[in-house]
């Protein structure tokens, strides 16, 4: 049965797939501006917190209020499983800065408690982006299983509602441990195990590309959507 990988991480740019075995993957959907550790990142910046992003907005949601400053939630076209978080972060830039970054930094003069809201929106926004787009993929080919992964997938937030989302449509999640989710060492030698498993292997004269066409091999293409933010 297929299952969907769904794996975030700094800038990662193609998250969401279709996955028959570990060398068996079909694209279903590819970031197309700010990938989501980027956003991260990024909002921790405009925040003046520490980089990396995602643990400290994840530190300073916990005591923030999700509800108080909604973001907007962009989905791009009708029933399309690719990812924008641009705008997000671009509203997050327009609230502390004004719009069109027409206003003072409000950042050094706003509450502890105003800061939390920001970054507990934010991350709300984010995850359920992630989180509603992952399962729509798992409709799409009837996966009984989601897999998630990658840096961001160590956000307590983004794990537990995944979790919940699977438990109320009968499906069952594999998530990597926390301390695995950053460790791309660990990812590449994974899958280099799976790779090597299947008889393809290369001489001393091969050079390390992310874009290798090896690599791509695995991997079916798909096209690209237009913009819907709501």
């Amino acid at each position: 049965r297929a299952a969907v990988e769904s794996c975030h991480a700094g800038r990662k740019r193609r998250p969401l797939y279709r996955c028959d075995s570990p060398t068996e993957l079909e694209l279903l959907g590819s970031t197309i501006d700010d990938a989501a550790g980027e956003a991260f990142d990024k909002v921790a910046a405009i925040l003046n917190l520490p980089y990396p992003g995602g643990p400290s907005i994840e530190k300073l949601a916990k005591s923030g209020n999700p509800k108080e400053i909604r973001f907007p939630r962009t989905w791009l076209e009708k029933g399309s499983l690719d990812f924008s978080f641009s705008g997000l972060k671009t509203a997050v830039l327009y609230y502390c800065h004004g719009q069109d970054m027409r206003g003072e930094d409000r950042v050094p003069n706003m509450s502890q408690k105003e800061k939390a809201d920001v970054a507990a929106g934010f991350q709300a926004a984010l995850t359920e982006v992630l989180i509603t787009k992952t399962m729509w993929a798992a409709d799409k080919v009837n996966a009984h299983t989601v897999l998630l992964g990658g840096g961001v997938a160590a956000n307590t937030n983004l794990r537990n509602e995944l979790r919940q989302k699977c438990l109320e449509t009968s499906r069952k999640l594999i998530v990597a441990e926390k301390k695995y989710c950053t460790d791309n060492a660990a990812m590449v030698a994974g899958l280099g195990y799976h790779i090597f498993n299947t008889g393809q292997t290369a001489d001393l004269s091969l050079e390390p590309s992310a874009a290798d066409p090896q690599t791509k091999a695995f991997v079916k293409e798909k096209r690209k959507p237009k913009q819907r933010i709501k």
